[in-house]
């Protein structure tokens, strides 16, 4: 099996080079986002100084200022050395990192999932982080972009690393399964972040880093839990999982003795024939997991410190900087894409693509597409499973949806070019997920063309009913910036009530964007209001094998990087099934 080599640079002396000359950049670089970051703050710096009557920021911000432009003049020079060090050099740079987890043998590597049982369970979850410099993030009303990043992975291996409970709720009126709360989980101190102060040890699913498609019995559990408030729960439930929800949740109502309502808050419920969620935790076991603006390269490398005890397999920092064929000089890149891919399988193949078409700030970013193939295991026949992930970040500013159009036939194009470089006729593809920011959503009248563009007729998108029709159980994933610290919002539990009910979405959730001179009628009668939902996981049938049947086992919207970002992260489960009789075939 071919396995990606770790350092983007043909050498270690190419390495070496351009390691000292971003050492020669990055203290003049602290210094300006130092100098901007303290002369803006965000909305909860603003309340927590009138909160404690502080009065000396306004001396903080001159004599900040004034020391940070002086250091940041001070170690220009050696910046502009640094620089021609560090620009050349990007014309051989591999653009990702690929950090990888030895296991402790070699078998390790593969998972026989379909080989007992012929069929298998992939867990996939995208979020928009906002990991800019500090100095940026903080124009999203969102700061301290290192201990975010920290936060949110602890908080990412609090989530996936949780045991698999489902909850049965034992009544004609049932709406489903329902998935436990972070009650289940212990105590922690928090950061001001509500980080984690020690990061979660992994399950033993876990240990080997690598990729498991399927639960096992020994972490799954069920619970039957009765609709009754005044019954007890059945005695052949397991019992310490009962009881110390009942202890935490429950004490307000002495003498009763029910499911919490925590618990039943975050249920499974199905519409459309598709089970979904709003979750104050990412969901268990979560595969592949896709992330966008991760731009600041210190934050990519803690978010991989937190996450790499569980997945095995990252890619970050990627993209390409300076300046790039096709775009040449007049597009000089800044950052890098801010794509960043973490998964329990092993990546086999990967390829990144920049588009050419950016304009204004988005130009400064090499924004663009990151296709995998990675390694799920053997079939039944010994053959063996591999699935295409592909991850997107596409351009930014409203009402320029013909740039979007064209990013979205080049991603389209792009895909299929790799998918039929690498795809082996010894193989059985599983699936093919396309996801990321898109940047537009399906109720604004400005995205029209985004939404009917024809990569909807390639890929499903379990939310979407039609064009400019979502399904009455959608919410939208752009979370309106400025109210980010308000307490119906400010933690996972608030945000997801708040999330559950329409009346206060309507609040915190960005609403659509109208067209030019035309006045915005939403949402039309008899229709929710489910506000922007620019985050998007989406799936393609026709590509994988033919003996191999999709089914959807459940979309979750997540709240519990609240206060961490000014997006939902969005997960999606899908079950393969691998019929038997034409394996062979």
């Amino acid at each position: 099996m071919a396995l990606l080599r770790a350092s983007p640079f043909p050498n270690g002396f190419v390495a070496g080079i351009h390691a000292v000359g971003w050492a020669f950049i990055l203290p003049c670089f602290w210094f300006l986002d130092r100098l901007i970051a303290v002369c803006k703050s965000t909305t909860l710096e603003q309340t927590q100084r009138l909160e404690q009557e502080c009065y000396l920021h306004p001396l903080k911000v001159f004599f900040g200022s004034i020391i940070f432009f002086i250091l940041f003049l001070a170690t220009a020079p050696l910046a502009f050395l640094g620089f021609l060090l560090w620009a050349p050099l990007q014309a051989c740079r591999r653009p990702f990192c690929y950090h990888r987890q030895a296991p402790s043998s070699a078998e390790k590597e593969t998972q026989n999932c379909f080989e007992l049982s012929g069929k298998a369970s992939f867990g996939f979850a995208t979020a928009n982080l906002c990991l800019l410099p500090d100095s940026l993030a903080r124009f999203n009303n969102l700061g301290h972009t290192q201990r975010r990043a920290a936060a949110i992975g602890q908080r990412i291996v609090q989530g996936v690393c949780r045991p698999h409970i489902r909850i049965f709720v034992d009544s004609p009126s049932s709406c489903g399964t329902l998935s436990p709360s972070n009650s289940i989980l212990p105590p922690v101190n928090s950061s001001s972040y509500g980080a984690t102060d020690r990061q979660p040890q992994p399950p033993v699913r876990h240990s080997d880093s690598d990729g498991h498609v399927s639960i096992p019995a020994s972490n799954s559990h069920v619970v039957c839990v009765p609709c009754d408030d005044t019954e007890e729960p059945s005695t052949e439930s397991p019992s310490s999982f009962c009881n110390s929800n009942q202890n935490s949740n429950q004490q307000d109502r002495a003498g009763h003795r029910s499911a919490p309502r925590a618990l039943l808050s975050q249920g499974l419920r199905q519409q459309d024939n598709v089970p979904w969620e709003v979750s104050s935790l990412f969901p268990a076991n979560v595969d592949i997991l896709c992330l966008e603006e991760v731009f600041d390269k210190r934050a990519a490398q803690k978010l991989t410190q937190e996450l790499k005890p569980v997945f095995g397999h990252i890619l970050y920092d990627i993209g390409v900087y300076a300046c790039q064929p096709p775009c040449g000089c007049s597009s000089f890149k800044f950052f890098n894409s801010g794509l960043f891919v973490a998964s329990r399988f092993p990546v086999l193949q990967a390829q990144y693509h920049c588009f050419p078409n950016s304009r204004g700030e988005d130009a400064l970013a090499a924004k663009g597409l990151l296709s995998a193939k990675v390694l799920i295991g053997q079939n039944q026949k010994q053959k063996k499973a591999v699935g295409y992930f592909n991850c997107i970040h596409l351009h930014a500013p409203e009402g320029e949806g013909e740039i979007r159009c064209e990013q979205l036939n080049m991603v389209t194009k792009w895909i299929g070019d790799f998918q039929a470089a690498n795809r082996q006729p010894d193989e059985d593809v599983v699936f093919d997920v396309l996801c990321g920011d898109f940047n537009f959503d399906n109720c604004s009248p400005d995205d029209a063309l985004e939404q009917n563009h024809c990569v909807f007729e390639e890929y499903r998108d379990p939310c979407r009913a039609g064009p400019r029709k979502e399904k009455p159980w959608v919410i939208g994933t752009l979370l309106e910036q400025p109210t980010l610290y308000e307490e119906d919002v400010n933690t996972p539990e608030n945000l997801q009530r708040t999330l559950e009910r329409e009346e206060l979405r309507r609040q915190y959730i960005s609403p659509p964007v109208p067209a030019d001179d035309c006045p915005l009628v939403y949402p039309e009668s008899g229709q929710p209001w489910v506000g922007r939902r620019i985050d998007y996981i989406l799936y393609r049938e026709s590509s994988i094998s033919k003996h191999c049947r999709t089914e959807i086992e459940e979309v979750t919207f997540v709240t519990q990087l609240a206060g961490l970002t000014d997006h939902i992260p969005v997960g999606l489960r899908l079950n393969v099934i691998l019929d038997s009789d034409c394996a062979d075939e």
